[in-house]
């Protein structure tokens, strides 16, 4: 009788030891299966890459892995630099980007959004270039010393070098001077937040379009959300 029972509870626990296996493996497998669907949802089609880059390129982001970042870091979005799904959607329902000085040909620096904005002399928004600003922290490297900060106000390019320029802390290229030694300039690395020691760095790839666009006496506006000064004043000198 002893045996019986020993022999009926060991199956008993085997039985419910092979149940719960199962049930792991059926949860195992459909949480694998919800994975692989919320990947393939979070696609976007071949088809609708491109319609989103031509809407990029209709707003003034231009196109490529940074017009991406830009739009994502004006719309305050995470700047991946990847197309999702939720991007691919905010992308064809947005409104292009609007001058916050409109009615000259100027340059805007969004400090908040980390962006810069090319306007024309009507007004309009052409392009949109993603940048990193002054890290507003204090450095101490090869020699020097202070706060890595970009200036706020109204400014005007009164110095350009086209090719690199070898400055007391790193290379620029292309840089176009607008307050005391601080320029807008190309570099290689643009990280997505504040990191320069004050300039305004633009990606290589887009230093010499900018370049060009920005002669001798172009204003420059920099702001965040507590500071802007507008130029219309300097417009009509």
């Amino acid at each position: 009788m002893r045996i019986l029972n020993h022999h009926f509870f060991s199956t008993h626990h085997a039985n419910r030891f092979s149940a719960a296996v199962v049930v792991t493996l059926v949860l195992a497998s459909s949480s694998v299966s919800l994975a692989a669907t919320k990947r393939t949802a979070n696609r976007v089609t071949s088809a609708e890459a491109k319609q989103a880059t031509t809407r990029l390129s209709e707003m003034g982001y231009g196109s490529g892995r940074n017009a991406l970042i830009a739009f994502q870091k004006y719309e305050g979005r995470k700047a991946t630099g990847q197309l999702t799904r939720a991007d691919f959607e905010a992308i064809m329902s947005a409104s292009a980007p609007e001058a916050r000085d409109a009615g000259y040909g100027h340059v805007e620096v969004d400090l908040d959004r980390q962006v810069l904005l090319i306007i024309d002399d009507d007004g309009a928004v052409k392009k949109v270039i993603p940048v990193s600003t002054g890290s507003n922290k204090h450095y101490r490297e090869k020699g020097m010393s202070g706060l890595a900060y970009t200036p706020r106000g109204r400014f005007k390019i009164y110095a350009k070098i086209a090719g690199w320029r070898k400055s007391p802390l790193g290379m620029l290229y292309y840089p176009n001077y607008f307050s005391d030694g601080l320029a807008i300039h190309g570099n290689s690395s643009v990280p997505d937040t504040p990191a320069s020691h004050g300039c305004i760095r633009v990606p290589n790839s887009a230093a010499i379009d900018l370049y060009k666009r920005m002669p001798i006496g172009t204003i420059v506006l920099i702001y965040d959300k507590q500071s802007f000064v507008s130029a219309k004043d300097w417009a009509t000198q």
